[in-house]
């Protein structure tokens, strides 16, 4: 019986626990009527603060063909420079889908600024068709918006930085997700109980051996 407290007691102590995992969509926000009432966003999400970043709705501030939402009719775009966004609490795991005009770079850094993890998109351009006359085909062969780019980091991520054109409107972000999972290390109060009962069984062997 305590060999079998010992082992349950093991394996929950090892076992990550998901304490936060959550999508932003962008869709919070009204529809625009023109891009002059766009939003800037800061920290209207709570645990976010972003930096160069605007909410555009499809067909208004964005073309809808070449740059669709993934979800929706909103996206975020670059504004005026690099996006950065900051956290409050360090997460592990950062998603996004992005179509763009110029190549991405993502990159994470923990609470100290120290780089964690980077990515870099897979073409040049991905942007969809514009049906236009005569349609006007933009993206790199084998292309298509929406591309899926991610950064983890176990030592935590408070920071993200993604770098298309260094002035802004070059790429779109949506259904931005993120995740924080407990370090699978065990607490110093997980490992004095887990001692103390590995003393407790010992124990009681050594008494009916």
């Amino acid at each position: 019986m305590q060999s079998r407290a010992v082992a349950l007691l093991l394996f929950a102590s090892a076992v990550p626990v998901a304490i936060n995992a959550d999508v932003i969509n962008f869709e919070t926000f009204p529809d625009h009527s023109a891009i002059a009432n766009s939003t800037v966003l800061a920290s209207q999400f709570p645990g976010f603060s972003f930096t160069n970043t605007i909410v555009l709705t499809a067909g208004i501030g964005v073309n809808e063909f070449e740059a669709p939402p993934h979800s929706g009719v909103n996206e975020a775009s670059d504004n005026g420079g690099a996006i950065v966004i900051d956290f409050t609490s360090p997460i592990t795991d950062f998603s996004g889908y992005f179509t763009y005009y110029v190549p991405l770079t993502l990159t994470a850094f923990d609470a100290g600024h120290v780089e964690v993890d980077s990515a870099a998109s897979a073409y040049s351009i991905n942007v969809g068709c514009d049906p236009g006359s005569p349609p006007t085909c933009l993206g790199d062969p084998e292309s298509s918006p929406n591309e899926l780019l991610s950064l983890h980091s176990s030592a935590g991520i408070s920071e993200v930085t993604i770098l298309g054109d260094p002035g802004g409107g070059s790429f779109t972000l949506d259904d931005l997700a993120f995740s924080n999972t407990v370090s699978a290390v065990p607490e110093p109060a997980s490992l004095l109980l887990l001692l103390s009962v590995l003393g407790a069984a010992g124990a009681v062997r050594k008494r009916h051996s």
